[in-house]
């Protein structure tokens, strides 16, 4: 074991087996009396309000981690993508996705695409959550129609025998574009990396795909458990090192995505998918502790009290779960991400301000990443995308919460 030297790694270098290494307000009949507890209220807002952290971090890690800051930072899912006229362009000459999520100077581009138009809090790695597979045993091809198509799906203990441990090699184009993404931004940005989670990769290497209706895989719980249970301990390990990897070579905040955690009943879920999400943050902590750990599953609404204890920094709300309920239900400590319905962003401007104000006044003056419920709509017009990060940017928390309790004053008066 040696301690990494290079700048942009946070952890330790580790020997895993991979052959690369309200205020509530009394209600005054008195308008004087209104006037009078106008200026207290402010006075009184101001000592509470957060002070910006003198962290050197990215303001998106320090909020990652709980710190005080100034303004909720801002980024998007699929913030890079068929939506923007500059990416459209570039897949016209480069039509392989694979070609596209696997090239560097390509993936660099990309992920800087949105960074120049935008300036979002957080640059996200152009990449996808299969990128891995062939690391570790399962090749993979993505069509334009289809999308992803494994060839061989996993789904019995012969299978099984194709896995090995993840070659990190075979993602150097990973990490060396995480390496030139930490040097493009600076300390202007956060840079951020992804996986996704074992049971949300499992459904694709065990159905062979896509699918609507997850019943291979859900069968697979009942009729061979003990295969996918291999499977996804497998997966566990190997994406914990590919977590420590992207961190390594520059990533300063991971998202875990399990996409489809949230097709499974709540009880199903508890016993198959966050037993591993657990064992990779555990991996992850362990190694990275400093590196702030996001969890987002779509259609979590009927999860987030059992997603409470998983070891996470930040939990994604998707847009069908109300903040402040959100908020409620998971308590104080835990931090969160979201949630604007992307459909907001083909509203009128005005409405789509009104709608991330309310969002953070439901989250709070701490804890808080701005994001969308899910990713970018193809045709969300570029504009609004723009306006969604000017609103952000210019969304102060010590003025903003002080108006709004203003107006609340005022609203009862």
């Amino acid at each position: 074991m040696q301690i990494n030297t290079d700048p942009f790694k946070s952890c330790v270098s580790i020997g895993l087996r991979s052959s690369s290494s309200f205020v509530q307000v009394g209600f005054l009949s008195c308008k004087r009396a209104v006037v009078g507890i106008h200026s207290t209220r402010r006075r009184s807002l101001k000592s509470m309000s957060p002070r910006a952290s003198v962290s050197s971090d990215p303001l998106l890690v320090q909020a990652a981690r709980g710190e005080p800051v100034s303004r909720p930072p801002a980024w998007m899912m699929r913030q890079a993508g068929r939506y923007m006229a500059v990416y459209r362009k570039l897949a016209e000459k480069y039509p392989s996705f694979r070609e596209r999520s696997e090239e560097i100077d390509l993936i660099v581009e990309i992920s800087l695409q949105p960074w120049r138009a935008f300036r979002p809090d957080g640059v996200i790695i152009f990449s996808d959550i299969l990128t891995p597979l062939p690391a570790f045993g399962v090749p993979f091809d993505i069509e334009e129609v289809k999308g992803p198509v494994i060839q061989s799906p996993i789904r019995s203990e012969e299978g099984l025998k194709t896995l090995h441990p993840i070659d990190l090699e075979k993602l150097h184009f990973v990490g060396e574009s995480l390496k030139i993404l930490r040097q493009e931004v600076g300390d202007r940005a956060a840079v951020l990396g992804f996986v996704g989670a074992p049971w949300t990769i499992a459904t694709y290497i065990v159905e062979g795909g896509t699918t609507r209706t997850y019943t291979t895989i859900k069968r697979m719980c009942h009729t061979a458990p003990h295969v996918l249970k291999a499977l996804l301990s497998h997966l566990s390990q190997s994406i914990a090192e590919y977590i420590i990897f992207q961190v390594n070579s520059g990533a300063q905040c991971i998202q875990i995505f399990d996409s489809w955690g949230g097709q499974l009943p709540p009880h199903v879920w508890e016993h198959w998918s966050k037993p591993y999400i657990e064992e990779i943050v555990s991996a992850v902590k362990k190694k990275c502790p400093q590196t702030p750990l996001v969890l987002y599953i779509n259609g979590n609404g009927g999860l987030l009290e059992r997603m409470r204890g998983i070891g996470v920094d930040v939990i994604g709300l998707d847009w069908t779960v109300d903040m402040a309920d959100g908020r409620r239900r998971l308590g104080s400590h835990i931090n969160v991400q979201g949630n604007v319905d992307p459909a907001y962003l083909f509203s009128p401007l005005p409405v789509l301000k009104n709608e991330i104000e309310r969002v953070v006044k439901c989250a709070g003056q701490r804890g808080h990443i701005l994001n969308l419920g899910h990713g970018v709509l193809v045709g969300t017009p570029e504009d609004a995308v723009a306006h969604f990060f000017d609103v952000a940017r210019n969304l102060k928390y010590d003025t903003f919460f002080e108006e709004k309790s203003t107006e609340k004053l005022e609203s009862v008066v």
